[in-house]
């Protein structure tokens, strides 16, 4: 089980490292006002999303300890930041205080997720 627990975990981070990764090469673009969200962005977000429900499962399978709030609380930010990258993503242009949010509440996640104990 703990192999398994690794490669979604491993997924997982693939999937942050997608959606990052896509805000982060946007930054000279947001500067500019011609930032948008990139596929890359949409699906690791997605990525996150399904990875992120298989190690609850997974993890409670194996009798570990989930943390329910943290979970409901990573949850409820990557829903918010799925949703804006979903309307947006066909969109040549976006705002930059909307793209800024998505890459901020990303970091929020993944702050989250290593500092909250």
């Amino acid at each position: 089980m703990d192999v398994l627990i690794n490669v979604f975990v491993g997924l997982h981070i693939i999937g942050i490292a997608a959606l990052l990764g896509g805000f982060l090469t946007q930054m000279k673009a947001m500067g500019a006002g011609t930032a948008r969200f990139t596929p890359a962005m949409l699906h690791g977000a997605l990525t996150m999303l399904v990875t992120g429900i298989v190690l609850v499962g997974l993890n409670q399978a194996d009798d570990q300890h989930v943390n329910t709030v943290k979970i409901g609380v990573k949850l409820a930010v990557l829903i918010v930041v799925l949703g804006l990258v979903y309307v947006k993503r066909d969109e040549e242009k976006v705002e930059k205080p909307l793209f800024a949010t998505v890459g901020a509440l990303t970091m929020v996640n993944i702050f989250i997720a290593v500092l909250w104990t």
